[in-house]
């Protein structure tokens, strides 16, 4: 798995510098199929039917997801109305639960999410259309993702790849900075931008789960994947030395004097959209030189009117151990009320016509091995997708999504409060780690 990774961060670089009851049949349908001319996927006429779909995702990125729902609208007749939701997406579904008015459909960002619906006897297993299209198109890795006890529940139908630096290229230009490809590299960068009068880093400290994404690229790079997957299950405690060691090296960036905009009280009044686009705005003095993200950055990027590839560029994150890190994310589309439309929209959403239509847009990557890459709209984003789709099972899945959600994904909680208290106070490590071992030792169970 190591070496895998390390083939996958390789193929990154190259790339970026170059530019159980699967017989589950509550799916099928009884109306007339209808498959429309050059679509790869085939729906059923779903004319007077109503569907619900929820997911935590805002502005450009629910935007673009609404165009996928009309897609579907327009091939089957439905009506499909999207909701907005809260994190955690768990506690918003089950007050929806609760009332008798879940959605039909939602996307969740987390594993553990999908296990605690199944857990709670809210999702439904995938139906034969629905399984069919997904062994077609995903590698096993990304089915063995969405499975709990052997049983198919979740579609990946968005993933991320969550080891990127975007940086701002007339910055590095002016400043004579180097793209990094060592951890020591990358703070004789930010030494070297600093000099030249802007701020190194933008930190969207008011979202959790991006403080999380850092220490867990750190984690993965030093303390290699054996090491992830033993701490991902809590099977070593977060008192561990490598966490010590993780949290070292982040500290090197977050409690450098100047090093990060606003500071840490201003990071931590930043949310992720604002941590791109102030790094990309402001002309030759914006308020950061760089910014650390997934991909899906780039939907910021753009809104702040600048072009991929050329205003903005992007390195892969540098190794802070043997080997560069290749975290991955992604959203997952479970059904919470089994009907045919429910079926049938996850069906569509398991199929490369889905797939394209957001992958046209920007800012959105796809496991899905049978879309086109051509379809996406730069070579960075294609080279990108091209990478994710030829790593194949070979990956690693980001570590607090992977967490019981009180731990790993409840803003004000667990990991993200604790890494938000130690970017406040990056000298405080021993103390990070005993509040993050405490909570994880209360979601884990012990």
């Amino acid at each position: 798995m190591k070496t895998a990774a390390a083939i996958l961060a390789g193929a990154l670089a190259l790339s970026l510098t170059a530019c159980g009851g699967d017989d589950d049949k509550s799916g099928a349908s009884e109306s007339s199929p209808a498959k429309d001319p050059g679509s790869t996927v085939t729906l059923p006429k779903l004319n007077g039917t109503t569907l619900e779909v929820a997911a935590v995702w805002t502005g450009a990125e629910q935007a673009n997801f609404k165009k996928v729902l009309a897609e579907f609208e327009k091939r089957t007749g439905a009506k499909v109305t999207f909701v907005p939701a809260q994190d955690p997406i768990i506690n918003f579904l089950g007050s929806k639960v609760a009332g008798g008015q879940p959605p039909d459909v939602a996307l969740l960002p987390q594993p553990g999410a999908i296990k605690q619906a199944v857990e709670k006897k809210w999702a439904k297993p995938l139906g034969a259309a629905a399984l069919k299209e997904l062994r077609k198109n995903y590698s096993q890795g990304w089915q063995d993702i969405g499975k709990i006890d052997g049983r198919q529940y979740g579609v990946y139908y968005k993933a991320a790849n969550k080891s990127l630096f975007w940086y701002n290229a007339k910055v590095f230009e002016n400043a004579g900075a180097a793209e990094p490809k060592t951890w020591d590299e990358l703070l004789t960068t930010a030494q070297t931008v600093y000099d030249s009068g802007v701020t190194p880093f933008s930190v969207g400290g008011a979202d959790g789960w991006t403080l999380t994404d850092w220490f867990e690229n750190v984690y993965l790079s030093q303390a290699g994947p054996e090491k992830y997957d033993q701490l991902a299950k809590h099977e070593i405690k977060w008192t561990d030395p490598s966490v010590k060691d993780a949290l070292t090296a982040l500290a090197q960036v977050w409690g450098k004097k100047d090093y990060v905009a606003g500071g840490a009280a201003g990071a931590l009044q930043t949310d992720f959209p604002a941590s791109v686009t102030q790094t990309f705005t402001g002309g030759d003095q914006p308020k950061a030189a760089m910014v650390y993200e997934g991909d899906f950055a780039q939907v910021n990027i753009v809104q702040a009117g600048v072009k991929v590839g050329t205003g903005a560029k992007v390195f892969p994150f540098p190794k802070a151990g043997d080997t560069a890190p290749v975290v991955s994310g992604g959203d997952a589309a479970v059904i919470l009320k089994d009907s045919e439309g429910a079926q049938a929209l996850t069906t569509f959403l398991a199929s490369p016509d889905a797939a394209a239509i957001q992958a046209k847009l920007g800012g959105y990557l796809s496991p899905n091995k049978n879309l086109d890459p051509s379809v996406y709209p730069n070579d960075v984003q294609r080279k990108i997708a091209e990478s994710l789709v030829a790593a194949g099972d070979d990956f690693r899945f980001d570590m607090s999504d992977q967490a019981p959600q009180a731990f790993g994904g409840t803003p004000g909680k667990g990991e993200w409060k604790a890494l938000q208290d130690f970017l406040k106070n990056p000298a405080d490590v021993a103390g990070t780690q005993r509040r993050l071992e405490a909570d994880a030792a209360a979601a884990y169970g012990g």
